[in-house]
């Protein structure tokens, strides 16, 4: 967390806009293992292909179509304004957490009640010998179809991007072309 943190600040800090993309990377991959250590790979995976692939990818390209430089604007009354929704932000999921059970509490409510259930049923009311594809395809379809659509709407994105640039490449050579013809002929 202190990894991620530091890396937070770094973003907030600098004006380069490709170091902002590689940093916002390393965030989403630093976020990644630390699914990875509380035992959520299919949310670490999400988070690394959407998170640090795509994301990255999709910053990247519109660098590639506008400046490196974060051009500096407002003023001090601004960026108070943004530290205080940011501050009340933070402090409204924080407080959201407090109710949370603690991490790996045999008690806690979904020990109890979920678990069970996915661990007898999901068998015979899926028809998938694997609990965690059952539950992922099944039970939480709803989220994963949500996941599906995300990166599909990413790949969209990075998709335009790039066919924009290649027109655009495409229309300044051919402009070159006919002004190195006019300059020929004249």
């Amino acid at each position: 967390m202190l990894m991620m943190g530091a890396v937070g600040l770094a973003i907030a800090r600098i004006r380069d806009l490709f170091a902002v993309s590689m940093l916002s990377g390393i965030f989403s991959l630093i976020g990644a293992a630390a699914y990875v250590v509380l035992d959520a790979v299919d949310v670490a995976f999400t988070e690394a292909a959407v998170g640090a692939g795509i994301s990255t990818v999709l910053m990247l390209g519109t660098l590639a179509l506008t400046t490196r430089k974060e051009k500096m604007g407002g003023g001090k009354s601004k960026s108070t304004a943004a530290f205080l929704v940011v501050a009340v932000t933070g402090a409204v999921l924080v407080y959201g957490t407090f109710d949370m059970p603690r991490y790996g509490d045999k008690i806690a409510a979904i020990h109890h009640h979920v678990v069970p259930r996915y661990i007898e049923k999901s068998g015979e009311e899926v028809g998938m010998p694997n609990i965690v594809t059952s539950v992922l395809a099944s039970y939480r379809g709803y989220d994963t179809l949500g996941e599906v659509f995300v990166i599909f709407t990413a790949a969209t994105g990075v998709l335009a991007i790039l066919g924009r640039a290649r027109r655009r490449r495409e229309d300044e050579e051919a402009d070159e072309g006919r002004s190195g013809t006019k300059e020929i002929a004249s």
